[in-house]
């Protein structure tokens, strides 16, 4: 296979909607599969995303919009994967066309529910994709800010030396990208943080102060650390930001919809009226349920995950629960 090739965005939100905007600035054209036709014809109408990042205008001209899945993907050499991870094996489920010799980019920061999969093993054992056909994308990068062409950096993460020719695709004056083998490691990290910003949001909507989200973030990290060491027991810098970094912005920052999410349950919201109110999908919340059926593989110590699990899955009090994690901390 050529790379690039033909690129195409499989995905209509927010962090698709970012990543077509870096492909577009360094290479010709793009396919984009939505899945709603309405807001493809609103999008050529208006040159841009109806629903998402509207203030990020593109050239029509250069992007071939359909709603046929099948059709995008035999039509491409490379195909970057945006949707919410619960939603992932709904969008498979329409195909006919082959995955296995395409090169895949995941920039899905979830976890395949029911699967308990991320999602480079999901393609590899459902789609038989090899494993040097995959790359994910990390780091601590919201979509919003990349709209604004604020200086973000990422992380690719594959096998092979075809993580450069990723991040040669996302490099620009304001998006710096470095490569990465630990693409377990990343998936995870990536699963995880949205866990642990939802604890952040948590003890912010019990109203504790920032002295004690930063212990709470400095468990999270050693937490996060034992569970990839776990998983893919290799030698990594946790304290790169494709782990801590994508930790820290999504634990503090206002465009999490984790935190929010989070913070809503603190105030004493039900999950199901939280959900209903955002509008937008919490992959925490499903992160939370997987990475602790995982863990009892693993059985590695994990008591943010539990005490996300107790709220969320149990409906065991934030107020205790939390107040009950407190004594673990130091």
């Amino acid at each position: 296979m050529n790379l690039p090739g033909k690129i195409a965005i499989i995905g209509g939100g927010t962090w698709a909607t970012a990543i077509a905007k870096l492909i577009l600035n360094n290479t010709d054209s793009i396919n984009w599969y939505m899945r709603r036709k309405d807001r493809i014809d609103d999008f050529k109408r208006l040159g841009h995303n109806p629903a998402y990042l509207s203030s990020v205008k593109f050239d029509i001209s250069r992007i071939h919009f359909s709603n046929n899945l099948n059709m995008t993907i035999r039509n491409s050499d490379m195909l970057i994967f945006v949707t919410p991870s619960p939603y992932l094996k709904q969008h498979l489920k329409k195909l006919k066309t082959p995955l296995y010799n395409k090169f895949i980019v995941s920039a899905i920061k979830g976890i395949v529910p029911d699967e308990n999969m991320i999602v480079t093993d999901y393609l590899k054992k459902i789609y038989n994709v090899p494993a040097e056909n995959l790359a994910v994308i990390g780091g601590p990068c919201h979509a919003e800010e990349v709209a604004l062409e604020r200086l973000s950096y990422l992380t690719i993460g594959c096998a092979t030396e075809r993580a450069k020719i990723v991040a040669n695709m996302l490099n620009g004056n304001f998006l710096k990208t470095s490569i990465s083998q630990d693409v377990e490691g990343i998936e995870y990290g990536s699963v995880l943080k949205n866990v642990y910003a939802i604890a952040a949001g948590i003890c912010y909507g019990l109203k504790y102060g920032d002295n004690f989200q930063a212990v709470l973030i400095s468990n999270a990290i050693q937490e996060l650390n034992r569970f990839v060491n776990a998983v893919n027991p290799i030698d990594r810098n946790i304290c790169e930001s494709v782990y801590l970094g994508d930790l820290l912005v999504t634990a503090y920052s206002r465009f999490s919809r984790n935190h929010t999410f989070g913070t809503m349950i603190g105030k004493g919201y039900s999950v199901k009226t939280a959900q209903i109110e955002m509008e937008m999908v919490a992959e925490g919340y499903y992160g939370t349920k997987c990475i602790k059926e995982v863990n009892e593989k693993y059985n590695v110590e994990m008591p943010i995950l539990d005490a996300v699990y107790n709220i969320l899955y149990n409906k065991k009090s934030s107020f205790t629960e939390i107040r009950q994690l407190t004594e673990t901390f130091r």
